[in-house]
């Protein structure tokens, strides 16, 4: 219960194959004066055009974007990792890009992600694993749970592919295993937290 009631200030969330309509759903029952940042990193194929920004924008107020070197994560806005670019968290809460090498045969990563937003962010952190056919996210979510922050992971039956929600909770135990409509529900308990 101490978890839900602290202060958390940023959210990331992490999907691969079945991540689209899951994220989707989720955005779908957000509450309109949601204020946490939301940063993402969806598996996309390198050469193609992320639809995920204009999929959101319907369900958001706030800036939904994909996410620019030294963009500074702002309250309200959703960060979108570009196709082929590692999305990273500074410690100043900045954005950096990178495209070193593929991480889980993945660029943009999931843990990449989870990984520096913990560092930045430790206990005042919400991770997020939605549905996926790899492994990536379950080092990064374990990360998370590791520095206190909040974990939250797609229950495998809800999902269209099951393999990276089963990979998270075998690797970290997470607080809660949610369907999408509990996870959109859940989510609106942070609104005007921020």
């Amino acid at each position: 219960m101490d978890k839900i009631i602290q202060k958390y200030e940023a959210i990331v969330i992490g999907a691969s194959a079945g991540g689209l309509v899951a994220l989707h759903r989720i955005f779908s029952q957000r509450c309109p004066d949601f204020n946490l940042p939301i940063l993402i990193a969806q598996h996309i194929c390198p050469n193609r055009e992320s639809l995920l920004p204009e999929l959101l924008r319907q369900h958001c107020t706030g800036t939904v974007k994909d996410a620019e070197d030294k963009d500074v994560i702002t309250s309200g806005n959703v960060y979108i990792a570009p196709s082929n670019y590692h999305l990273l968290v500074e410690p100043d809460k900045s954005i950096a890009l990178s495209v070193e090498g593929r991480v889980n045969f993945s660029r943009p990563s999931i843990d990449v992600l989870f990984e520096t937003a913990s560092e930045a962010y430790c206990d005042a952190l919400v991770g997020i694993i939605l549905s996926g056919a790899n492994s990536d996210g379950a080092h990064g979510v374990s990360q998370i749970k590791k520095r206190a922050g909040l974990t939250i992971v797609q229950s495998p039956d809800s999902a269209e592919f099951d393999t990276m929600p089963k990979a998270a909770i075998a690797a970290s135990n997470p607080d809660f295993i949610l369907s999408l409509d509990e996870i959109g529900i859940f989510l609106n308990t942070f609104c005007n937290r921020g």
